[in-house]
């Protein structure tokens, strides 16, 4: 089966959504690469605007609109990092944008995204499947664009974006690894890179407490399987039943890592350590799962891409605990 996005979307968004977002540092880490045994960079996305990658897809799927459908403003659901992508998105094209968000959304987020001038509407429900499926409504009903987290060639394209530049900055990769959630960002940058690098393996890292894609993988059809709280908010969550990012996965990743609370934690507290830098669980996530690629592959050049920084103080002191 042909994967369902052309590496020519990608470029294209590349251009697209350049003035709106910012090519993030390629970091070579000397201590993970000295106390691993190989050459390990960090694709910075924790220092994207946004703090967060999510803006990327989002600016892209925005800025792709007709302007007729854009005088109409745009919906989502997202409690967290695709709803302040989103809002940041509008907000550079000037057009309206509608979060819907669950009771339990955290105040940070809340405040950032109205700040950012986005309307927020609250659904009575700690659920975030509730806050989804009152947004694909009012979507319908007001016949507004739905922007999906991960579910869309616009939003693949725009994540994609991140293997351009890995490609375009690191020279020869082995490896590349990525934390999945919705595999929307996965499924963009093994498009680009299993295309201009075949030889470079991509390595999809879950949380063992929350792996709707890898399950889903593993049966061979899109499941919910049982999930347990995890760090890794970012990550956390089922999947859509039609979601595109399904096929795309199971012909592209090469290898399916799963990560521990402890691996995550410490992972994120070795950021602070090492580089003086605030990583969020899920970007803890692919940068555990490459440090233990390295031991299979000694001396390899391996890029873990680290996905956001939207970590509150309490998850932080949290990991921190958990790390000690």
């Amino acid at each position: 089966m042909h994967p369902m996005i052309d590496p020519a979307e990608i470029e294209a968004a590349s251009t697209r959504i350049a003035p709106h977002v910012k090519r993030t540092p390629l970091l070579h880490s000397e201590p993970l690469s000295e106390r691993h045994g190989a050459d390990i960079l960090i694709k910075s996305e924790h220092l994207q605007l946004t703090g967060s990658f999510k803006v990327r897809g989002s600016a892209n799927f925005v800025h792709s609109l007709p302007k007729e459908e854009a005088d109409l403003g745009v919906v989502t659901a997202s409690s967290g990092n695709h709803g302040i992508g989103v809002s940041t998105a509008a907000a550079s094209r000037g057009i309206a944008a509608t979060i819907f968000l669950p009771s339990s959304a955290s105040r940070s987020k809340v405040d950032q995204i109205r700040r950012l001038g986005a309307e927020i509407v609250t659904v009575d429900s700690t659920d975030s499947n509730d806050a989804e499926n009152a947004a694909r409504d009012y979507a319908i009903e007001r016949n507004v664009p739905y922007v999906s987290p991960y579910n869309h060639p616009l939003i693949i394209a725009g994540q994609g974006t991140i293997g351009k530049e890995v490609l375009e900055d690191g020279g020869h990769i082995d490896a590349v690894v990525v934390a999945v959630g919705g595999g929307g960002l996965i499924s963009g940058i093994a498009t680009w890179i299993k295309t201009y690098s075949p030889g470079t393996r991509i390595i999809a890292a879950s949380a063992l407490n929350d792996r709707a894609m890898a399950a889903s993988i593993e049966a061979g059809a899109i499941i919910t399987p049982h999930f347990e709280p995890t760090f890794s908010d970012g990550t956390a969550g089922g999947l859509e039943q039609d979601s595109m990012t399904f096929a795309i996965c199971r012909e592209l990743v090469d290898q399916w890592v799963d990560v521990t609370e402890a691996d995550i934690a410490s992972a994120v507290t070795n950021m602070i350590d090492d580089h003086h830098q605030l990583v969020e669980g899920s970007a803890g996530v692919a940068i555990a799962a490459a440090t233990a690629h390295a031991l299979q592959a000694p001396g390899s050049r391996i890029v873990a891409v680290s996905c956001g920084a939207n970590v509150s103080a309490d998850a932080l002191a949290r990991m921190i605990i958990a790390a000690s």
